[in-house]
């Protein structure tokens, strides 16, 4: 754990050019403190048995927030050492790192962007700003649409091309495109309200480019009851593309019967900030839902990219709590 944390401090302070202090973080006191502690913890004869007897120990080690709990007592640690940790994290000018992020700031470096995926859970009537402008209207103004589109096809209101409802639905993406959402979807499907809304619905995800994946994904379904949701920020992530013409074409000739316009226009949306590029491959301008470049793959759950396909599956108020 100590060298997990020590490592990740190192990686941030290296990372972030902004607040680059004259020295690595390896060289300094609080490090070296911490080195020496470890090397303590390491020759001690106290075995972890031992410790977890320890309830003021345990106590010290624990910490609760909205019903989430971290305990830290499971590991070989005093509550020094969580001291010495706190010490490293300013030493790192943690907690400006943190305000600058919350602040708009761009910390992210490399590409000259802010990170703002906290702007994502902003509630209405709260302000975060990113380059002047509050983004929190924006964010909203998309969860409603998402609210409202999602509610008509669950509803059976927005129907496929051939009049029947759309039960199932595949969200083509990758990378941070795919894993956030599809942990969400897996952790909320033994959840029992989760679970009731869900009730004869079917959400699955396709994200390599290998055919054997995209067959797996397609196995069973009907075209005529699939809603295809293509996640790509660009409209030109190659592995996303590659299998968003491979299901299009799927869908194209298994609902042969309907005009190919309102095949696509019923049965495909985008989650993208490309709209010209997804209205070239063939969905429609209202069918794509937008985030931003300040919104990072891997912090993207929370925006479209997770909201959109959970939201179809489980209900927007089900995502939204």
């Amino acid at each position: 754990l100590f060298w997990v944390v020590l490592k990740c401090f190192a990686i941030f302070i290296l990372q972030d050019s902004i607040t680059m202090p004259s020295s690595l973080i390896n060289e300094t006191s609080q490090w070296k403190r911490l080195e020496e502690h470890c090397a303590t913890l390491k020759q001690s004869s106290h075995h972890l048995r031992i410790l977890l007897q320890d309830s003021a120990r345990s106590d010290a080690l624990s910490a609760e927030h909205e019903g989430i709990v971290l305990d830290f007592s499971r590991e070989n640690l005093l509550p020094e050492s969580m001291d010495m940790l706190f010490d490293l994290a300013t030493a790192a000018g943690l907690e400006e790192k943190r305000n600058n992020m919350a602040n708009g700031v761009h910390i992210n470096a490399t590409e000259d962007r802010a990170v703002m995926h906290v702007g994502l859970r902003c509630p209405k009537g709260k302000s975060l700003f990113v380059d002047g402008e509050d983004v929190v209207p924006a964010v909203h103004n998309v969860l409603d649409k998402i609210a409202d589109f999602s509610a008509r096809v669950r509803s059976g209101e927005w129907l496929g091309a051939t009049g029947k409802p759309l039960t199932n639905v595949l969200s083509i993406g990758i990378g941070g495109s795919y894993l956030g959402p599809e942990f969400v979807f897996e952790a909320l499907r033994t959840d029992p309200a989760a679970s009731k809304e869900a009730t004869g619905r079917n959400l699955r995800f396709l994200a390599n480019v290998d055919p054997v994946d995209a067959a797996r994904a397609l196995a069973g379904l009907d075209a005529e009851t699939t809603l295809v949701v293509v996640v790509s920020k660009t409209f030109t992530t190659a592995e996303t593309m590659l299998n968003a013409r491979t299901i299009k074409k799927w869908l194209l000739d298994s609902v042969a019967c309907a005009d190919k316009s309102a095949v696509i226009r019923q049965h495909m949306i985008a989650v993208s900030s490309a709209i010209p590029k997804a209205v070239d491959f063939g969905i429609s301008a209202e069918n794509v839902f937008g985030f931003w470049d300040w919104v990072g793959g891997r912090f993207s759950v929370c925006s479209a990219v997770g909201v959109m396909p959970l939201s179809l599956q489980y209900g927007f108020p089900i995502v939204q709590q």
